[in-house]
């Protein structure tokens, strides 16, 4: 049972050519594309949280060191000697006070404020150190202070206390 040639090509002329399937739309988003929009979106949130929490306890170290630099600068320019040492002084206590309690820090004076200041520092660099000229040299006229060593050992605390512990 043979067909014939014509009969063939005639059933096949009833077909339609190909054609494609229409493209699909953008909106809606499939579910998995609004999951990852939620999770990029939280993920997002989070971050600028810890990026702006990070910033608020830092920012008494920053600010902390562009004071100390302004003092070397100024001393290096030719202030004297006692307004450095003041200055450190000052610089100190209101880090410490930032960083720790009012309670616990802004009471303290003398030996007792060395002793806290090395409690916070590798060995004890304030109370048998150069540390030790923070006690009298901000009241004396002319200080004979180690304004390198001192600077530098202020330096070092900040950097070592760099963040509040309260």
């Amino acid at each position: 049972m043979n067909a014939a040639p014509s009969s063939t090509a005639d059933a096949l002329a009833g077909l339609r050519a190909y054609h494609l399937p229409d493209a699909p739309s953008w909106w809606p988003p499939a579910p998995g594309w609004w999951a990852l929009a939620l999770l990029l979106l939280l993920a997002g949130a989070t971050l600028a949280w810890w990026l702006v929490r990070r910033r608020r306890r830092t920012a008494a170290y920053r600010q902390a060191l562009h004071e100390l630099h302004a003092l070397k600068t100024a001393l290096a320019e030719g202030r004297d000697v006692g307004a450095f040492v003041r200055g450190l002084s000052k610089l100190l206590r209101r880090y410490a006070i930032a960083l720790y309690s009012r309670q616990q820090v802004a009471a303290l004076s003398g030996e007792d404020w060395l002793r806290f200041l090395d409690r916070h520092a590798d060995g004890s660099p304030f109370l048998h150190g150069a540390g030790r000229q923070l006690l009298d040299a901000p009241y004396r006229r002319q200080p004979a202070a180690a304004t390198a060593e001192l600077a530098t050992l202020v330096e070092d605390w900040i950097q070592r206390n760099r963040e509040v512990r309260r």
